[in-house]
């Protein structure tokens, strides 16, 4: 037997004893046995490692070497879940998908498992990419660690390009035994989660492999669509014939119980049925089971079970909208009711706000809790006085629950003012929502200035809230289209606003005609285009502003409902945003001040010399023209380099600003160049530096 048969007998029959362990516990061989062919097979994968399979079962063990992290764009949805707090609220969600598709639907529920959320990416049945969710439209490459999951297959038996959704954590057991053996006190991990999202980002791989990490896989995503499965039980019933690990505890949810169990057999799964009355007794029995379980939940998942009504539906920016989270009862404290503000938002909607006795609750102490809307207050029958809960929803936000006692005031339940309390235009009701109808509402064209301004949009320097409104009372600034013709020089005696900060603030508004077009469309606010609505319109053709207001012209609904994920909800919303003669001037005239509208001219004012292609950038410290730093890297990118986030033996170069420490040290002891701030100016063609304010501040916020 020549040595490339041996690699390939030693591959094929490990991969069987590991297939065998990891998916059903199942030992073929003894300990010893199994290691004298591991060991064996990393000898000869070392000596020739031409002939190592890209899914070699000794990737399970890891290696020494230490691991990047590099940002890897996801190319299927990675969002979040909408959340309910009761069985009353996932009920609702039942009946409002049911009413909305005008037919029956089924529903899927499966446990919401507290880990590390990651996406598998196969390419002709190899896994060759696993991805951390991230951002939800950027992630970090951790392929190597999440190879060392025995629940994870490195192969398929099928040539498909898939990518898959799951869950990684570590078993309640597992934990405890890894931190009692932990010697340090300071590096115990508080929880579960926290020890497997420390285990994902190892730098070594050989170390991520100690910890029994796992996984359970949910969602599927074919790229030959004619391969999907046509509803979520036959997704996961694929999944798991492809070798991925379900979770069994799956419950499924019809109009009658009987309907449910024969879908569930329909599919060859295993799983509860339910009928929609039973929800209460479905969650109540889930939350009595949540201490017993192996591994920790915070909630539950509920999913339409139809892939095709979830097509219809689509997304929002934040989430889907055929999927909502079960949480279980947040952190809880007491507090009275002081008062309540009525907020007016850049899209006219009304959201009082409840103004509470400064509460201590998840280690941080609130005075403001949202209310939502007027329905929710009358639902509390709440009034200024009262005694009330408070929870941090989703540990996030601070949220008024229910009233434990009503105060001795006399006070009846409160009502929103009939008016707006910014321009005094009557309210308007829309669906459970309250709106000033009012385009020129100064609380709305402050918000539209200041969200068009903002860092994750159109990212122009000192323009933040206070100073948009400093501007704006000072009559300088009254839309988004005056941010480029307005005088500034009037506002040199405004406070806090002298010479140098206008300078700023002029050198930050030229930077930001550079953006690109699909940064301007997401910063312009229309409802439901976010940055990942925009980018989707873009890659679906939409990528100039005219071809928009064309379709627009024509009413043409279909245009914009057959675009995977928006609906003909968002298309209406989207015409009837691009109807508004407000917008179509703000529009003109941006596009008459120089900003993109179109994707041909970022393609002719973004390229770069790629100075830095095939360099491998890391940065450290502070710097005086890059605020924030990510700026810096953006600049690096744009000319070729890569950029990543802490050095290693592959780090070609270390920018380094004010203040670095332990990158620095560690760029010199690998002899890694490090480069000033003001040499990386000279490099890129750019020795201008900011100039900071008056007062030593760069902007106002």
């Amino acid at each position: 037997m020549n040595i490339k048969e041996e690699m390939d007998r030693l591959t094929e029959e490990l991969k069987v004893y590991q297939d065998k362990y990891y998916k059903e516990g199942i030992s073929l061989v003894s300990d010893n046995e199994y290691d004298r062919l591991t060991d064996r097979l990393i000898a000869l994968e070392q000596e020739h490692p031409e002939f190592q399979h890209p899914d070699s079962p000794t990737k399970r063990v890891g290696s020494d070497l230490t691991n990047d992290f590099p940002e890897v764009r996801h190319t299927i949805p990675v969002l979040s879940l909408d959340k309910a707090y009761s069985d009353e609220a996932v009920l609702d969600f039942f009946s409002r998908s049911i009413q909305k598709e005008g037919g029956s639907l089924s529903f899927a529920a499966e446990e919401k498992i507290d880990g590390i959320s990651m996406v598998l990416y196969y390419e002709n049945g190899i896994l060759t990419r696993a991805v951390t969710r991230g951002n939800g439209e950027v992630g970090n490459d951790v392929t190597a660690n999440i190879m060392t999951i025995g629940a994870v297959p490195l192969s398929l038996p099928e040539n498909l390009d898939i990518a898959v959704r799951g869950e990684v954590y570590l078993n309640k057991a597992d934990f405890e035994r890894l931190n009692e053996a932990e010697p340090d006190e300071a590096k115990k991990a508080a929880n579960p989660r926290n020890l497997a999202a420390g285990t994902v980002r190892r730098q070594k791989s050989s170390e991520a492999g100690r910890v029994p990490l796992t996984i359970f896989c949910y969602e599927g995503f074919w790229s030959n669509k004619e391969e999907t499965p046509s509803d979520h039980l036959h997704i996961l019933s694929r999944l798991k014939r492809l070798g991925f690990r379900i979770n069994p505890h799956l419950a499924f949810f019809d109009s009658d119980k009987e309907k449910a169990e024969r879908k569930i057999a329909a599919a060859g799964l295993d799983g509860e049925a339910y009928a929609f009355s039973e929800i209460d007794e479905f969650i109540k029995k889930k939350t009595a089971e949540r201490k017993g379980l192996p591994y920790e939940i915070d909630g539950l998942v509920f999913k339409i079970n139809e892939l095709d009504v979830r097509e219809r539906f689509g997304y929002t920016e934040h989430h889907p909208r055929w999927a909502i989270a079960y949480k279980f009862e947040a952190p809880q404290a007491e507090a009275k009711l002081k008062g309540i503000t009525v907020q007016v938002g850049r899209t006219g909607r009304i959201t009082p706000v409840a103004e509470i006795s400064p509460t201590k609750l998840g280690g941080s102490t609130i005075r403001r809790a949202t209310l939502h809307n007027q329905e929710y207050i009358e639902e509390l029958e709440l009034a200024i006085g009262d005694t009330v809960s408070i929870s941090k929803r989703g540990d996030v936000i601070p949220a008024v629950e229910n009233v434990i006692e009503k105060n001795n005031e006399g006070n009846t339940t409160y009502h929103l003012p009939p008016d707006c309390p910014c321009c005094h235009t009557p309210i308007v009701q829309i669906g459970g929502l309250q709106y000033c109808p009012n385009y020129d509402c100064p609380d709305q064209v402050k918000g539209r200035i200041a969200y068009f301004a903002s860092t994750d949009q159109m990212d122009i320097e000192t323009l933040g809230p206070k100073t948009v409104e400093l501007l704006y009372n000072a009559g300088i600034l009254r839309s988004i289209e005056d941010i480029y013709n307005a005088d500034y020089t009037r506002a040199s005696d405004l406070p806090g606003i002298g010479e140098k900060s206008i300078k700023l603030l002029l050198k930050g508004i030229k930077e930001s005609l550079e953006r690109p077009f699909v940064t301007v469309l997401s910063s312009l606010g229309v409802a439901d285009i976010g940055k990942k609505s925009a980018e989707i319109l873009v890659k679906n053709g939409f990528d100039s502003m005219a071809k928009i207001l064309n379709a627009v012209d024509r009413n043409d609904k279909e245009a914009f409902a057959s675009i995977p994920g928006f609906g003909e909800l968002t298309a209406e919303r989207i015409i009837s945003s691009f109807s508004s003669q407000s917008l179509r001037k703000t529009i003109e005239e941006l596009e008459k001040a120089g900003i993109h509208m179109d994707v041909a001219k970022d393609a002719k004012e973004e390229s770069k010399e790629q100075i830095f292609s095939g360099e491998v950038w890391c940065i450290t410290g502070s710097f005086k023209n890059f605020n924030p730093r990510t700026k810096a890297l953006k600049e690096i990118e744009k000319r070729g380099g890569r950029t990543v986030s802490s050095v290693t033996s592959k780090t070609t170069h270390l920018l380094a600003g004010e203040g670095g420490g332990s990158k620095r040290a560690e760029a010199e002891r690998l002899g890694v160049k490090i480069v000033t701030e003001d040499e990386f100016m000279k490099a890129i063609g750019t020795e201008e530096a900011k100039e900071e304010g008056e007062d030593g501040q760069l902007f106002l916020f």
